[in-house]
């Protein structure tokens, strides 16, 4: 899909939303990944959520998405991480 066939209007707030196995180091990580793709994202601003039992954490970082091919970037990068069960 190119730039020009995509519904999202440029530069956006685009909220990412990563979900994995609770680790101490998890959110962390998951902020350092996302900062390789949006520099300017602020690790303060991220929202945590822990599953009903306890054994998962997502973690929700909104961005401000520049391009379609940025977010792609991302998305790739997050679901190739060991840890991560879902992005959305």
């Amino acid at each position: 899909m190119s730039e020009e066939e995509t519904l999202l209007k440029f530069p956006t707030d685009f909220p990412v939303k990563i979900m994995g196995e609770r680790r101490d180091d998890f959110a962390q990580t998951m902020v350092e990944l996302v900062q390789r793709h949006a520099p300017d994202f602020k690790a303060e601003t991220i929202e945590l959520r822990e599953s009903s039992g306890g054994n998962y954490l997502s973690v929700t970082c909104v961005i401000r998405a520049t391009s379609r091919s940025q977010l792609d970037a991302l998305y790739r990068e997050i679901t190739a991480h060991p840890w991560v069960k879902m992005a959305l």
